[in-house]
C-alpha cells in the first residue's frame, strides 16, 4: 500500500474514532441530564405528596378514630371534601397501625373501605417511624399517568396510631420537568458538541489540507504542473525500470523525444496564454497516440518524450514516430484563429544507440537537434555520425553564446574604392569570430545559427557600436557600412540601437552606412519600410546589399529610395566564364543605378581583368581582395595613411619608401 493510502486510511480511522467518542459523549450528555432530571422531579413530587400527608394528617382531629374503623366526623367530611376539589391530591387514604386501608378519598368518593387492603409502604413508615414516598407511573386509566404517593406516620403519645397516604397528580409537572429536560439536554449537547466538534471538524480538515497538500507535492515531484505528464526525473526512473524489463523480456525500446519547432514565436505571437494552450494541447495528444504501457513526459520547455515499450524492428518504432508527428502537426483551435505549429522528433532505439536512460536521452536529443538543423518538422534517427557532427554543432553554440556574453567577436575592416580615382572613400565592418585555436570561423556558419539562437540582435547591436567607434577616429570624408539582419529589426528598436551608437560614438550620421537584403522588406513589409525611412530621416544611408540574387530585387528599388546598391561577389565570379549574359547582367545594374541615382558598390574584386571590366563599365565604388583584405582597427590607420600618402596628401615616410600595407594592386 503506499504512503497515499495508508495515510488516508489512518485518517479514516481517527475520523471514525473521532465520530465514536463525540457520539458517546453525546449519548451520555443525554443520559446524564435525563437522570438529574427524574431525580429532581421525584424530590419535588415526594416533597410534595408529604407536604399534602402531613397536611392532611395535622387538619384531621379524629384520624385515630378513623384508623381504628370509625365513621369520620363532620369536620373530617368537610375537609375530604375540600381536599377533593384541590386538583391536585386526587386521592386519600387512611391506614391503620398494622398497614390496612381503613378510608379511601377520591374523586369518586369518600367512605370507609369494604375490604381492608395491606400496603407494605404503609408499614414501613410505621415500623421506622418516618415517611415513605413513591414516585411511580401509572398502569391503569384510572390514575394519572405519573403521580406520586407519600406515607406518612401519625403518632399519638409516642405511639403509631395511623398512616396518612396522599397521592399527589404529577403528570403536568413531569410534562414540565421534560420539556426543560429537553431545552437544557439540547442546550448541553450543542454546546458539548460545539466545544469538540468544531476542534475536531477543524481537526479533520487541517488533516485532509495537510493530505492534499502532501498529495500534491508528491504530484508535482514527479509531474509537469502544466500538462500532468510525468517530469524528467520520474520519466528517467520509469525508463531504467522499463529498459531492464526489455533485457529480460529481450525487448527494445524506442525513445522519441519531441521538440515543437519556433516555440518561441508561438509565445511571442500569442502570449504565454497560447504557449500553455499549445503544450496542453501537445500533451493531450500525445496521450491518445501513445500505448497504455508507453511512458509520455515533458523533459522541460517545448521539449516532450515518448518511450515506446516492446518494440520489434526500427519500422515499427519510425511508423510510430509519424503518427506522433502526424497527430502533432494538426492545427490547434486557440480563440478566434489556429495555431499551426510544426515539431521536429529524433529517435534512438536501445540497446543499439543506449543500454542506459542516460545514454538513450542523450542519443535521442543528439537526433532531434540533428532534425531541427535540417530544415525542422522533421524526423532523424540517431547515428554515430550524427553524434560528431550534432556534438560540433554544440560546440560551435557554446562558442557563439560564451563570446556573446564576453563580447569576444571582433570587427575586420574591408576598404571600399572609387574606382575612377582609386580613392578610399570608406570601410565595411566584417563580423568575426576565432575557436579556441585561434582558428577563424566562417562567417557564413555562426552568423545563422546566431540567429537561430536569437543573440543576433545583441551581436549586432555591439557590432554596431565597435564600428561607430572606430570610424569615428578616422578622416571624416570616410563612412563606415554596417549590416544589418533582419532579426534585428524584429528583435528591438532598431533606430534607437542606431540612436545611440551614433551618440555615444559621436559619429556623424552622414558616415554611416547600413546594410540590408531584401528578405527583410519581404519579411515585414509595412514595419521595415517604415523603421528605414525613420532611420534614413536621421541622415545615415540605407545601402541595398547583395543586390540580384533575389527573385524581386527590382520592386524594392522603387518601394524603399535607397542610398547605395551593392552587387554581390556571385557576379564577379561568373564573370568571364561560358555564361556571357553575367557581364550583360551587372552593366545593366550599374547603368540602372546611375539612372536612380543610386552609387553602386561591386563585390568580390579580385582580379586584374575584373578591374578593366568595371572601369569600362563605369562603375563607381568597388571592394575585393584586389584592393585589400578585411584588416584590424589599427590596420585600418595604416591604410590610410598609405591611401593619402599614393594620393599626395601626405609626404612619403622618412622621404620614400614603400607603404606599409598595400591596399591596391
Amino acid at each position: 500500500m503506499t504512503p497515499a493510502a495508508n495515510g488516508e486510511v489512518r485518517l479514516r480511522r481517527w475520523a471514525a474514532a473521532l465520530v465514536a467518542v463525540l457520539g458517546l459523549l453525546l449519548v451520555g450528555t443525554w443520559a446524564t441530564v435525563r437522570l438529574t432530571t427524574n431525580h429532581l422531579l421525584e424530590r419535588e413530587a415526594a416533597a410534595g405528596a408529604r407536604n399534602w400527608a402531613e397536611f392532611l394528617a395535622a387538619s384531621i382531629g379524629d384520624l385515630e378514630q378513623i384508623a381504628a374503623g370509625e365513621q369520620p366526623v363532620a369536620a373530617s367530611m368537610a375537609f375530604f371534601e375540600n381536599a377533593r376539589k384541590s386538583g391536585q391530591v386526587f386521592r386519600y387514604v387512611i391506614f391503620n397501625r398494622d398497614g390496612y386501608s381503613q378510608l379511601v378519598s377520591d374523586r369518586e368518593r369518600i367512605a370507609l373501605v369494604d375490604l381492608s387492603e395491606f400496603n407494605p409502604l404503609a408499614a414501613h413508615a410505621l415500623l421506622s417511624g418516618r415517611p415513605q414516598v413513591d414516585f411511580r407511573k401509572a398502569d391503569t386509566p384510572a390514575l394519572p399517568a405519573y403521580y406520586a404517593a407519600a406515607y406518612v406516620p401519625v403518632h399519638a403519645a409516642g405511639q403509631p396510631v395511623a398512616v396518612v397516604a396522599a397521592y399527589v397528580d404529577q403528570t403536568e409537572q413531569r410534562a414540565l420537568f421534560f420539556q426543560a429536560f429537553v431545552a437544557a439536554a439540547a442546550a448541553l449537547c450543542t454546546l458539548t458538541s460545539l466545544s469538540f466538534g468544531v476542534p475536531a471538524i477543524a481537526w479533520y480538515r487541517r488533516t485532509k489540507e495537510k493530505q492534499r497538500a502532501e498529495r500534491s507535492i508528491r504530484f508535482l515531484s514527479h509531474h509537469d504542473p502544466l500538462t500532468g505528464l510525468i517530469n524528467r526525473a520520474s520519466f528517467v526512473v520509469r525508463l531504467e525500470r522499463a529498459l531492464v524489463q526489455g533485457r529480460a523480456l529481450a525487448g527494445e525500446v524506442a525513445l522519441h523525444v519531441i521538440d515543437i519547432d519556433r516555440f518561441k514565436d508561438v509565445n511571442e505571437t500569442l502570449g504565454h496564454h497560447g504557449g500553455d494552450a499549445l503544450l496542453k494541447a501537445v500533451a493531450d495528444r500525445l496521450r491518445l497516440v501513445a500505448r497504455q504501457s508507453d511512458l509520455v513526459a515533458r523533459l522541460g520547455g517545448d521539449e516532450f518524450v515518448v518511450a515506446q515499450l516492446g518494440v520489434a524492428d526500427k519500422a515499427q518504432a519510425e511508423d510510430f514516430a509519424r503518427r506522433l508527428w502526424s497527430a502533432l502537426s494538426a492545427p490547434l483551435p486557440f480563440r478566434d484563429q489556429e495555431i499551426a505549429a510544426t515539431v521536429s522528433v529524433g529517435i534512438a532505439v536501445s540497446p543499439m544507440h543506449g543500454e542506459s536512460a542516460a545514454r538513450l536521452l542523450k542519443s535521442a536529443d543528439l537526433a532531434v537537434h540533428s532534425a531541427k538543423a535540417g530544415g525542422r518538422n522533421c524526423i532523424r534517427f540517431f547515428s554515430a555520425e550524427l553524434d560528431e557532427s550534432v556534438q560540433a554543432r554544440l560546440r560551435l553554440e557554446r562558442m557563439v553564446r560564451e563570446a556573446t556574453e564576453r563580447e569576444a567577436f571582433f570587427l575586420a575592416y574591408q576598404p571600399i574604392f572609387e574606382l575612377s580615382g582609386r580613392r578610399l572613400v570608406g570601410f565595411e565592418a566584417l563580423l568575426r569570430l576565432r575557436d579556441a585555436d585561434g582558428q577563424p570561423i566562417p562567417p557564413s556558419t555562426f552568423i545563422p545559427l546566431a540567429e537561430e539562437m536569437r543573440l543576433i540582435g545583441r551581436i549586432g547591436a555591439w557590432a554596431l557600436r565597435e564600428a561607430c567607434r572606430t570610424a569615428a577616429g578616422w578622416p571624416e570624408s570616410l563612412r563606415v557600412a554596417v549590416n544589418l539582419s533582419p532579426s534585428q529589426f524584429a528583435e528591438g528598436d532598431i533606430c534607437a540601437i542606431v540612436a545611440a551608437a551614433l551618440h555615444e560614438s559621436r559619429l556623424a550620421p552622414k558616415r554611416l552606412e547600413l546594410e540590408i537584403t531584401e528578405q527583410l522588406l519581404f519579411a515585414n513589409d509595412e514595419r521595415n519600410v517604415a523603421a528605414l525611412a525613420q532611420l534614413k530621416a536621421s541622415g545615415v544611408a540605407i545601402v541595398m546589399d547583395d543586390f540580384g540574387t533575389g527573385y524581386s530585387s527590382l520592386s524594392y528599388l522603387w518601394k524603399f529610395p535607397f542610398d547605395k546598391i551593392k552587387i554581390d561577389r556571385s557576379f564577379m565570379q561568373g564573370l568571364g566564364g561560358a555564361d556571357e549574359r553575367v557581364a550583360t547582367v551587372v552593366k545593366t545594374i550599374i547603368a540602372l543605378g546611375r539612372e536612380l541615382h543610386m552609387p553602386v558598390t561591386v563585390e568580390g574584386v579580385e582580379t586584374a581583368e575584373q578591374v578593366r571590366f568595371l572601369a569600362a563599365a563605369d562603375a563607381q565604388h568597388v571592394q575585393g581582395f584586389w584592393f585589400g583584405e578585411p584588416m584590424s582597427a589599427t590596420d585600418t590607420m595604416i591604410a590610410i595613411l598609405d591611401d593619402l600618402r599614393r594620393r599626395g596628401a601626405l609626404p612619403p615616410p622618412n622621404g620614400g619608401g614603400k607603404p606599409a600595407l598595400h591596399l591596391v594592386k
